[in-house]
């Protein structure tokens, strides 16, 4: 499903990540660790489109998505999903309307239809209607990746998105995404810097050690 090969992550003539390669199937399970500033999450912005490198080739679902550096498709067309630590959810807007951020384009009916889908999904039916503030943070983040969810994505990336939580509702919060993902069976990589998160969240486990991945 998704193939990452030779990255190679530079800031100011610096080489901050090489040899940075990963192969995974539909609905596995990444998660990469490594210390701040290692490049984490720089790679994963990379295979989103949103940042470029001096060399690095991503390819998704047989889709050459980049190539040597340069990105070949825009990151809206990527059909690449993406979880954030801060949730980004809108506070203007209903849980439906953010869900439905991503599918507007879709006729009414269908976006409806999803969202009850998608809440059933995340085990959090009947709260369209409410708003991010009347949420607690683990539900909030759950709404968070329920939108992500929302077009489809063949990939989905989370960057760090439990970290801003305490241990005892984060602890829940990891083995309901992790469930969530796999019914879903959504490949995803999740950057973290905590060992026993990527241990109870993911497949395969990668760590940045001296500029380097090595599998798990």
């Amino acid at each position: 499903m998704l193939t990452v090969e030779d990255l190679t992550i530079t800031y100011n003539n610096k080489k901050v990540l090489s040899n940075f390669n990963i192969s995974l199937n539909q609905g596995d399970i990444f998660a990469l660790l490594g210390d701040s500033g290692s490049g984490k999450s720089s790679a994963l912005k990379f295979i989103a489109g949103l940042n470029t490198t001096s060399k690095g080739n991503v390819k998704l679902d047989g889709k050459r998505l980049s190539h040597n550096g340069e990105h070949l498709i825009s990151p809206e067309s990527r059909e690449v999903g993406m979880v954030f630590q801060d949730y980004a959810l809108f506070p203007h807007m209903s849980v439906e309307k953010n869900i439905c951020f991503g599918i507007s384009h879709q006729s009414k009916k269908i976006r409806q239809s999803r969202v009850k889908e998608l809440l059933l999904l995340i085990d959090l039916p009947g709260i369209e209607k409410k708003y991010p503030h009347q949420l607690s943070g683990g539900e909030q983040q759950r709404v968070a990746l329920a939108r992500a969810l929302a077009p489809s994505p063949k990939l989905l990336l989370l960057d760090e998105p439990f970290s801003s939580l305490d241990k005892s509702h984060r602890e829940q919060l990891v083995a309901q995404v992790r469930d969530i993902l796999k019914k879903a069976r959504v490949t995803s990589i999740l950057v973290t810097h905590d060992d026993q998160e990527a241990t109870k969240f993911a497949d395969i486990i990668g760590h940045i050690n001296n500029k380097s991945l090595t599998i798990e």
